[in-house]
């Protein structure tokens, strides 16, 4: 940072003797010399508004000898009060111009230092170890204020606010001008003696050899405040934005703003003092005054930005008139962008986008930078803007589009550097894109849907005037011409989202991608599909047609994907990220708004993952009737697994249509496999196929098919089982109890059936029917045959694959001679049937047929596990003569048994309920025969009344009497509030 920042100009020369001290008061210099003279200097011209000229020196306009007896050390000039403080032998005041004497502070004889605070008029002096302090009273004499003892002579000294900074020996201190606190700061150093500068914000520089200290009112370090030297100071003074220091050999001039750099080097020898004025420093030589004269900000900002000091620059930018401010923004603007460059050329493009971002240019400006981004095509591109911004580079520095174009060069000259290198620095200079992107984008979309609601609100608008239009008086029929709308906002988020969406996947966050589409966004669709194919990012392709609803696209894009990933060649990653689950979450959302394109979509994954895609389907509430309809047109073959899973899945079922449907799918098939066993000769009842197996727990489980519809269909002379369940669903039970027994020859299946059909009954007495049933059957087979045709004859029309049951040999019946047994009670118990299948017992008059096989065993085994579920007298009756009581233990013992033990419970139960009655009659007694006493002091508990010889009634405690009548009104309220309370609800 080395630039000219002020023109050394000599003002006077050739003073007699040796100048002691300067100062500047409306423009004319005050020089005192050796020989106690002040010598007044002023420009040829009177300069305007207190500016030094440029092009001579100054002329001595007056001269007073002996102003002082002594000559003055310091010398300072108050602009604000035409005031000259002098120190010779003590502090003098002097009227100006015309230096008349208005003041002699005595007290100050001998003082070595002064500082003036000019606002508040106070004066602090230094003599030997005393620090006094004066203010200035009526502008005409000093009054003294405070006097404060100090370790050693004060050698320099300022005001900071109400303190005071001190330079004792080395060591800095600050003194509170009010109560004299005293605090040690730091010392000075080794070789330098104390130096304290002030600062226009109140802060102070304290020297420390070749070192300057930023601290505060109070002392305290200011973090990354200090400046540098070359050399150890003699004197400082601050012209803002630079530090001024006086050197052995120079005049050094360094920026305040860290890290406090050189600005430049002014070559004066044997300077004696440094003053500093409103516009410009004096430099006192022996015989001769320097003025350096600051260089105008705007020269210097030229300077600072064909160096290449942009920070500099613009720091200077801020000091320019608040008149200016345009030019300070355009300047600020092109220096910016200048910058902007050197960083992103120098490699450092996060800095280059702020940069790019302060400079308030154009996105499309910023991407112009990145020639391998492809942009969509719009009717902006920032000419008014760029324009703008080089002409101004043009005015400030002839070099400007000279380092533009050599940039432009620079990005063809990069690919002489190494691939490696070159996709570092492209890796690098996308991510900075990102971030000025992403931190452009809200404002950007904000404006984008702003516009876009403007539209459609103007679109309302015009639309309502056309419909209120045939309400009008008819006019002379005029096309209105269209007005083109300004869509400068959307083509410049579309701009924006295209590019960022390409340097996000260049940068491989494609996560930042897909929540870029997620939201509201303006990607060019066709820029960022070619794109996104040719880098291979499928995820954000997805998301991409996701976004603008192009879910067949992305659907078959998927299906593709499933299918590569199952090749040999895919990578582990690959087949992980692509699976038939992500088709299912794809669909999920559709599933509401698009069923048909879920439907056709779903045909790959119910392949391959069904239960997901059926529970996809059921939690999504797709109709189920249209997916069986579509499933049954377009994949037949996944009709069923479509159907079971739902049934296996859904908590409430499916409806009977798709539960019939089910069924004759697989009566289909088990009639086609039934017939290819038959004719080979393979058949039997009991070979089961897993197709059977689920057609008879369908059968089972479920009862919302068509029973007539399915009887049809089976043949005569196979499926038993299968019409043995159709049966019992018809609550035939004897035919298909006679089917398990007869046909299939499964006695542990009929008493299954029969435990099913008792657990699920509902009224208590049908319950030992069934098991009647199949006693019979087992002990009278004919006559259970002969029941069984006479139910099938009035319903042999309707079913012709039912077999009819020959009925050429007609059961005997005859009476039985006796019971086998008799059981005390059993005549009482009454059976009374119910139920389609319930019938009388044919113990009452008719024999066992001695013609036929019976099934005794099967019956006793019945009898001795059920015998808690049959009725014992009815079973007794079926059974033959010759039966065994041996063979009949297993069934009576538990049955006695248990006839015994609830006639005893009975009995016990009925003297228990004797003895409760016994007991409540006696308790009657005893409150009948309570005794009342009523006298004359016998008072209602109602009215509060005597009873006297009124009727009167008590209360069942025997101690509370009221009055009959009392009592007869009370139970009617409570009778009638009872009946609006009943009411109310």
């Amino acid at each position: 940072m080395v630039h000219s920042a002020y023109d050394a100009v000599e003002l006077v020369s050739g003073v007699p003797g040796r100048i002691e001290a300067v100062a500047s008061h409306a423009g004319k210099l005050l020089v005192a010399a050796s020989d106690c003279s002040l010598r007044i200097y002023s420009a040829p011209p009177p300069a305007d508004g207190g500016e030094i000229r440029r092009d001579g020196p100054y002329a001595l306009e007056r001269q007073e000898q002996r102003l002082w007896r002594r000559a003055p050390s310091a010398m300072e000039a108050s602009a604000s009060r035409d005031l000259l403080l002098s120190l010779s032998e003590w502090v003098a005041l002097h009227r100006l111009p015309g230096l008349e004497t208005v003041a002699v502070v005595s007290k100050t004889k001998g003082a070595n230092v002064f500082a003036w605070d000019d606002r508040r008029g106070l004066l602090a002096a230094g003599r030997q170890k005393r620090l006094t302090v004066f203010r200035l009273d009526g502008g005409r004499e000093f009054v003294e204020v405070k006097e404060f003892s100090v370790p050693d002579i004060v050698k320099s000294m300022a005001w900071c606010g109400d303190n005071i900074c001190l330079g004792i020996r080395r060591d800095y201190m600050i003194i509170n001008s009010m109560t004299g606190a005293l605090t040690e700061v730091f010392s000075s150093g080794r070789i330098a003696p104390p130096l304290v500068v002030p600062l226009p914000t109140g802060e102070l520089l304290l020297g420390k050899d070749n070192i300057g200290v930023f601290v505060d009112q109070n002392g305290k370090l200011i973090q990354d405040g200090r400046i540098i030297w070359s050399d150890t100071p003699a004197s400082v003074v601050i012209h803002k934005p630079y530090a001024v220091a006086r050197l052995p050999r120079h005049v050094e001039i360094r920026s305040l703003r860290a890290p406090s750099a050189l600005v430049q080097t002014v070559v004066l020898r044997d300077v004696q003092k440094l003053v500093q004025t409103d516009n410009y420093i004096l430099a006192s030589l022996s015989n001769s005054v320097y003025g350096l004269l600051p260089v105008p900000i705007g020269a210097q900002i030229v300077q600072l930005t064909a160096s290449g000091e942009f920070e500099d620059a613009l720091a200077l930018c801020k000091l320019l008139p608040p008149e200016d401010s345009n030019l300070r923004a355009a300047k600020e603007s092109s220096i910016h962008m200048r910058y902007g460059h050197f960083l992103f050329d120098n490699g450092s493009y996060e800095e280059a986008m702020e940069q790019f971002s302060d400079a308030h240019v154009d996105i499309t400006y910023v991407l112009s930078l990145y020639p391998y981004l492809v942009l969509p095509q719009t009717h902006i591109i920032g000419e008014h803007d760029k324009l703008q911004d080089l002409q101004e580079l043009a005015r400030e520095s002839s070099d400007a589009t000279d380092e533009m174009e050599a940039y432009s060069l620079q990005l063809h000259d990069s690919d002489d550097k190494s691939p490696l290198e070159n996709k570092k620095m492209s890796h690098n200079a996308l991510i900075a894109l990102v971030k000025y992107l992403q931190k452009k984008r809200n404002g950007i979309i904000d404006r984008a849907t702003s516009e876009v609601t403007e539209e459609v609100v103007s679109g309302a608008v015009h639309h309502s005037l056309n419909l209120s239009e045939p309400y009008k008086a008819k006019k002379p029929n005029k096309k209105r011409p269209q007005t083109h709308r300004s869509s400068v906002a959307r083509e410049m988020a579309n701009v924006l989202d295209t590019s960022l969406l390409q340097a996000l996947v260049l940068t491989r966050q494609s996560p930042g991608a897909i929540e870029l589409l997620k939201g509201l966004n303006y990607c060019d669709l066709k820029i960022c599909e070619e794109f996104l194919k040719e880098k291979s990012d499928y995820m954000v392709l997805l998301e991409l047609y996701r976004s603008n609803d192009m879910h067949r696209e992305a659907l078959q894009l998927l299906n593709r994907l499933v299918e590569e990933s199952k090749s040999a060649m895919a990578n582990a990653d690959f087949s992980k990220k692509f699976n038939p689950q992500m088709i299912i979450e794809y669909l999920r959302p559709l599933c509401r708004s698009d069923p048909m394109l879920v439907l056709e979509s779903s045909l790959y994954v119910l392949e391959r993952n069904p239960s997901d895609t059926i529970e996809l389907f059921l939690s999504e509430n797709v109709p189920a009737d249209l997916v069986n309809s579509y499933l049954k047109q377009h994949a037949p073959n996944l009709q069923s697994t479509y159907l079971e899973l739902m049934l296996s899945m859904s908590e409430t079922g499916i409806n009977p249509n798709l539960q019939n449907e089910l069924v004759q799918l697989y009566l289909s098939e088990v009639l086609d496999w039934y017939k290819i066993l038959k004719d080979e000769g393979n058949w039997t009842d009991k070979t089961y196929s897993p197709t059977r197996n689920k057609l008879i727990s369908t059968l089972e489980s479920n009862s919302g098919y068509n029973t007539d519809t399915l009887l049809k269909r089976l043949p005569q002379d196979a499926l038993f089982e299968e019409r043995a369940i159709m049966y019992g669903k018809m609550n035939q039970h004897l035919r298909a109890l006679s089917l398990f027994v007869h046909k299939l020859h499964m006695p542990e299946r009929a008493v299954a059936y029969c435990d099913r059909v008792y657990e699920e009954g509902a009224q208590q007495p049908s319950k030992s029917n069934i098991y009647f049933n199949l006693l019979q059957i087992y002990l009278n087979p004919k006559k259970a045959e002969k029941e069984i045709e006479q139910k099938i004859i009035p319903m042999a029309s309707q079913y012709p694959g039912i077999q009819r049951v020959n009925s050429t040999n007609k059961l005997r019946g005859g009476r039985m001679g006796r019971k086998v047994v008799e059981i005390e009670g059993a005549e009482d118990t009454r059976f009374s049937p119910s139920g389609p299948d319930s019938g009388r017992s044919d113990g009452d008059g008719d024999d066992v047929s001695d013609g036929g096989p019976i099934m005794l065993n099967e019956a006793l085994e019945l009898l001795s596990q059920r015998w808690d579920r049959i009725n014992g007298a009815q079973a007794l009756r079926l059974l033959p003569r010759d039966t065994k009581l041996q063979d009949l233990v297993s069934f009576l013992e538990p049955l006695l048994r248990n006839s015994s033990e609830h006639r005893r419970n009975y009995m016990v139960i009925k003297n228990l309920i004797l003895r409760a009655n016994l007991q409540v009659k006696e308790d009657l007694y005893k409150r009948r025969q309570a005794v009342v006493k009523i006298d004359g002091d016998s008072m209602c508990s109602l009215c509060h009344k005597r009873i006297a010889n009124s009727a009167f009634a008590i209360y069942p405690n025997g101690q509370t009497l009221v009055h009959f009548v009392c009592f007869r009104e009370s139970q009617q309220i409570k009778a009638v509030r009872g009946a609006n309370s009943v009411k109310r609800r």
